[in-house]
């Protein structure tokens, strides 16, 4: 199984890194999938213009660099958004980014790690609406990080109680993403 962390901020010096470098390091020591790295902003997803809309285009785009992005979350068999809150809202990067593909998230799990001076709890609240519309499932559990209270001069500080949670944020996404593998052709 091969689960993708997308790190889901653009921005010059974001403190989404240090969330994404965490939630990989605590994935590393995962038995039952991989776990990847996935850098929005090494994609260069340019804003969605095409005139096909995306869940018609067949995985077939207009611009090289949202291939390259079909191709990488195509395969995956879930993910982690790390994410932001920007205004009380999902960051509007990583929404082009979802909003550029179709069909490579449906029925794909997910999971969320959010920061922000809430915790990210408000962008969390709409991604799993927004994510409902390809029919990923959003695991329960949720890690929102604060940045008042969690990130310092030394960058993030998680609380103590947090490795445990991102323990059972994999355990319930990686069950998630056995229970929603296809099942291959001819098998019943």
């Amino acid at each position: 199984m091969k689960i993708g962390i997308i790190l889901g901020s653009i921005r010059d010096d974001r403190a989404g890194a240090a969330v994404a470098d965490w939630v990989t390091a605590e994935a590393a020591s995962r038995e039952l999938a991989t776990y990847d790295l996935v850098d929005l902003k090494s994609f260069d997803v340019p804003l969605l213009t095409s005139a096909t809309v995306p869940g018609a285009a067949n995985k077939q785009y207009d611009d090289e660099r949202v291939t390259r992005w079909s191709e990488a979350i195509d395969s995956y068999d879930a993910f982690v958004f790390v994410t932001p809150e920007y205004n009380h809202g999902v960051p509007g990067a990583l929404k082009n980014a979802y909003d550029s593909l179709g069909e490579e998230w449906a029925d794909k799990p997910v999971a969320f790690v959010s920061y922000g001076a809430e915790g990210g709890v408000r962008a969390v609240e709409q991604w799993r609406q927004i994510v409902a519309n390809f029919r990923m499932f959003g695991v329960r559990q949720q890690i929102s990080l604060s940045l008042f209270t969690e990130f310092g001069d030394e960058g993030l500080q998680p609380n103590d109680r947090r490795a445990g949670e991102l323990a059972t944020l994999f355990d319930q996404l990686e069950d998630a993403a056995r229970r929603f593998a296809p099942v291959p052709a001819g098998s019943a």
